[in-house]
């Protein structure tokens, strides 16, 4: 990985590929067996068991479909799938424990992730089979955003209907959960006893590779799909490679993340692709108090050569980014029909500082809205916008006092974008107490439907970006000082 450093625009360690002892075993010797069928929960966990206590070393599995309850990494193991291997989760939400975690930046509870690492160091998932978590009997359903087919296959599975009869849900515990979360929340907010958190469970889904505080982790060649919740999740992990796998969920997965890197250091994803149902690859530290609490960033993070096809956004970074995020660089991706391109959003109340970000070489076709979003009233709207949609001019002209909660977006650096159709070229939306501040764009084609629209904004740079909006005009400024338009 040498030449991914080469004129990198930070300081960032090298990171190595794990190694691992070579002693090798197949799951199969273990009791297992791949036909689809048979559970291998406890084949799994003897071979885990018995490389642990040698030491580690390599768990292949060979072709087949193995079936299984949850796995649980240790240090110094290579989980390795042969090219016709499938691993496939049991559904049987028995089988997944509550433990104590963190989901969407908030400390909180869900079921144990189907592949999960807590505190261990070199670890891996290579080779070219796949991961598949059941997410089809986990996630809920709306009727409108799938095929009268996918729908009725759906009722097969047995579930809850909702009165209405369009919402497809496990059960009806999975509603007392969404009525005791705030809205467009996946985590009840309060202190409770285990018998709520057990009364909700089937609410509780999770994210389906959960890595939490590893240190030397190798992801390489994997097809990982049909999470529950999330993908794939790095939680304040160290010295991390992900190189050349793919990450597929159903466009209407709810909650159906490719990749969330949160609050970790010293990370390549490389030579991978994503085709998801939200975000594609987004970038996190934690919500809130919570997130600034905790205190850690992601720090020295390098994205080349990726692609992003269907997914709320191509590139994302936040909205839970309240431990800061820095020394970021983006090259070499295309983005093929996504909502956002490059998406950055965050809200007042997070915090947080995202500074160092470069990014450079991003193609993208057919993007549902912007190319570049820098929205800071994510989940709601600007005093402008408000004012617009016709709300009380005095509340949505109020301005709060910069503090700890006031997050900020500045230092960040675009260069050399194509995008062959969008909605809106552009759309910075800052906060008039925190403006979106010292961005520079440079080399930038865009056909779009209208042009770029700034707003609160300072210190913006635009050197040779050429937009040809169908309607309007190319640039729209309301509140932007110290713009610079070569």
């Amino acid at each position: 990985y040498a030449e991914i450093y080469r004129n990198l625009e930070f300081d960032m360690p090298v990171v190595e590929v794990p190694s691992f002892p070579s002693i090798s075993v197949s799951l199969a010797d273990f009791g297992g067996a791949g036909d689809g069928i048979t559970d291998n929960s406890k084949a799994f966990a003897d071979a885990i068991a018995y490389l642990k206590e040698n030491g580690g070393g390599t768990l292949t599995v060979p072709q087949g479909v193995w079936y299984t309850g949850p796995i649980v990494l240790e240090s110094n193991i290579n989980l390795h799938l042969d090219k016709l291997a499938v691993i496939v989760f049991n559904p049987d939400i028995d089988l997944y424990p509550i433990i104590e975690t963190s989901f969407e930046g908030l400390d909180t509870k869900r079921c144990q992730s189907p592949i999960y690492a807590k505190n261990c160091s070199n670890i891996a998932i290579t080779g070219e089979g796949v991961i598949d978590g059941s997410g089809e009997y986990w996630r809920p359903l709306k009727k409108s955003k799938v095929s009268s087919t996918i729908w009725k296959a759906q009722l097969k599975k047995g579930g809850f209907l909702n009165a209405a009869g369009d919402y497809w849900l496990p059960d009806e515990s999975y509603v007392l959960g969404e009525q005791l979360s705030e809205r467009n929340l996946n985590v009840p907010i309060g202190e409770f006893p285990d018998e709520f958190w057990e009364s909700i469970k089937s609410f509780l889904r999770p994210v389906m590779v959960s890595l939490v505080s590893c240190e030397n982790v190798y992801l390489q060649g994997v097809t990982f799909q049909n999470s529950p919740a999330w993908n794939i999740h790095p939680l304040m992990c160290k010295n991390v490679i992900v190189d050349g796998i793919t990450v597929r969920n159903p466009s209407y997965s709810q909650n159906g993340d490719g990749i969330d890197i949160e609050s970790c250091e010293n990370f390549l994803l490389v030579n991978s692709s994503f085709d998801v149902g939200d975000d594609g690859i987004c970038v996190k530290s934690g919500k809130d108090e919570h997130g600034r609490r905790r205190g850690m960033p992601t720090k020295n993070l390098i994205v080349d050569n990726c692609t992003v096809f269907s997914g709320h956004g191509g590139f994302v970074v936040g909205s839970e980014m309240s431990g800061g995020v820095e020394n970021v660089k983006v090259s070499n991706c295309k983005f093929l029909g996504t909502d956002v391109g490059l998406r950055f959003k965050s809200k007042r109340g997070r915090g947080g500082i995202v500074k160092g970000i470069y990014i450079d070489n991003i193609y993208m076709k057919d993007i549902v809205t912007e190319t570049l979003l820098f929205d800071l009233f994510y989940g709601g709207l600007s005093a402008v916008e408000a004012e617009e949609a016709g709300a009380d001019k005095d509340k949505a002209a109020t301005v709060p006092p910069v503090d700890e909660t006031t997050p900020q977006f500045t230092d960040i650096h675009i260069s050399n974008i194509v995008c062959k159709g969008c909605n809106r070229a552009m759309y910075f939306n800052g906060l008039p107490e925190m403006p979106v501040s010292n961005v520079s764009i440079e080399n930038c084609s865009i056909s779009s439907r209208t042009g770029i629209e700034i707003r609160e904004s300072v210190n913006v740079n635009l050197k040779n970006v050429k937009v040809y909006p169908e309607q309007g005009e190319a640039l729209i400024q309301y509140h932007v000082e110290n713009i610079c338009v070569e």
